[in-house]
């Protein structure tokens, strides 16, 4: 099993986000960020192309250090990128000292999501924003239910990742107002690909 974790699951991660389709995500979102950033699971570092000028510091925290290693390559020239290996639910930040906080699928398989977003709300500035898209629970009941029944199998072979997590009540229990959301499906299994797309204030 470390050897699935540690070298295949780590490949089949950045084969995922490699999907065309969520270009335009990454697009709006990540160009949407400003000042100081702090993204949440770079992972392989698939947004790191996507961020503007006007970011003064990307802190990519990222728990693996197989994907730092990946996404060290990502990196555009002159990017002023960091790295952060550490947890979600125990930034090693300052409280009020970054502009945004990126989530891009993550959400799903950080294993305490709540508290780990109680730790973004915490180390944002007053008036900074949350910046995020996620897959989770659909509104469908159907869909709902092959979510349940899928989710025990699919987190055990995809490092963790749920299926049915509900995405705006977990951002709003945080203690963050959401400023936008837009929800949808992409093309794929529909238990896979509803997604969650906005943004949100403490």
């Amino acid at each position: 099993m470390s050897f699935y974790n540690d070298v295949i699951l780590p490949k089949l991660c950045d084969l995922a986000m490699r999907n065309k389709q969520l270009v335009p995500y990454r697009e709006r979102v990540i160009g949407a960020a400003e000042g100081r950033v702090l993204e949440i699971g770079a992972g392989s570092g698939r947004n790191l192309p996507f961020y503007r000028p006007n970011t003064k510091q990307i802190l990519a925290l990222e728990p693996s250090a197989k994907l730092v290693g990946m996404a060290r390559d990502m990196i555009p020239p002159g990017a002023p990128v960091s790295f952060l290996e550490a947890s979600a639910e125990s930034i090693p930040l300052d409280d009020a000292t970054v502009d945004t906080v990126v989530t891009t699928w993550t959400l799903c398989t950080i294993p305490h999501a709540l508290p780990a977003l109680g730790e973004m709300r915490r180390v944002l500035r007053p008036g900074g924003k949350l910046l995020f898209i996620e897959h989770g629970l659909a509104p469908d009941a159907h869909v709902r239910w092959w979510q349940h029944r899928l989710d025990p199998a699919w987190k055990s072979i995809s490092g963790g990742c749920h299926l049915n997590r509900p995405i705006r009540a977990l951002i709003e229990q945080a203690g963050f107002r959401i400023d936008r959301l837009e929800t949808g499906y992409i093309a794929g299994p529909k238990p896979m690909t509803f997604m969650y797309e906005g943004s949100a204030r403490p």
